[in-house]
């Protein structure tokens, strides 16, 4: 896919200082991507957990787990944590949106996000996932502020870390790609397909006078 650098560090500029209103226009500079992909969500199934589960506790255990199936039950429980709806609305608004999207209506599901972040806007799933359907309409702008609202909440998001790798290297900045996938790794070290990922841009950004 051909992106010129410059706009790249514009983008991640208007990323970084909130321009929101920028994102519409530089979106429209990207080449689509050769295939849709979706950035990292929960698994499918989820334990039940108390909401007041100490998050730091569970990162630890994440990052000191022996082995890939102790690492994904970890995982697991943090990811039903972050999904706890904080509202019976939200809740509701959550599961239209999801609807929606089974029914290929995304711009419906944005809108019904639009109105969850509203109503609550520290629920940082409902920022995740409309971060996910702009990635799927190619709106890189609009995506990677929402990725960024979800790290200005939590900072450990590896599923917002490794979203971040992700359009990051989509756009052509590998080098903030790789820091975005080292970043996912550390709090995270048994992230699917990363480790790869951050080997692969590793070789090409050493030797690239960047």
């Amino acid at each position: 896919m051909a992106v010129r650098f410059p706009f790249a560090r514009t983008l991640c500029l208007a990323l970084v200082l909130g321009t929101a209103g920028l994102a519409p226009a530089l979106a429209q500079q990207v080449d689509p991507p050769a295939k849709q992909k979706k950035l990292p969500e929960a698994p499918a199934k989820l334990p039940k957990v108390d909401r007041s589960k100490n998050l730091d506790f569970l990162f630890g255990a994440l990052k000191a787990a022996p082995d890939e199936v102790s690492a994904k039950h970890v995982e697991a429980r943090i990811w039903a944590i972050w999904l706890q709806t904080p509202s019976d609305t939200a809740a509701l608004l959550m599961s239209r949106a999801k609807t929606a999207v089974d029914a290929k209506k995304i711009d419906v599901a944005i809108k019904l996000l639009d109105s969850v972040i509203k109503l609550r806007p520290d629920y940082i799933e409902a920022w995740n996932r409309r971060a996910t359907l702009y990635y799927m309409q190619n709106d890189y702008g609009r995506a990677l502020a929402d990725v960024q609202q979800v790290l200005i909440r939590e900072p450990r998001h590896f599923g917002a870390l490794a979203g971040l790798g992700m359009i990051m290297q989509e756009i052509g900045d590998e080098k903030r790609a790789l820091d975005a996938y080292r970043r996912a790794l550390a709090v995270n070290p048994h992230l699917e397909k990363i480790p790869d990922q951050v080997k692969a841009l590793t070789e090409k950004v050493e030797g690239r006078d960047i």
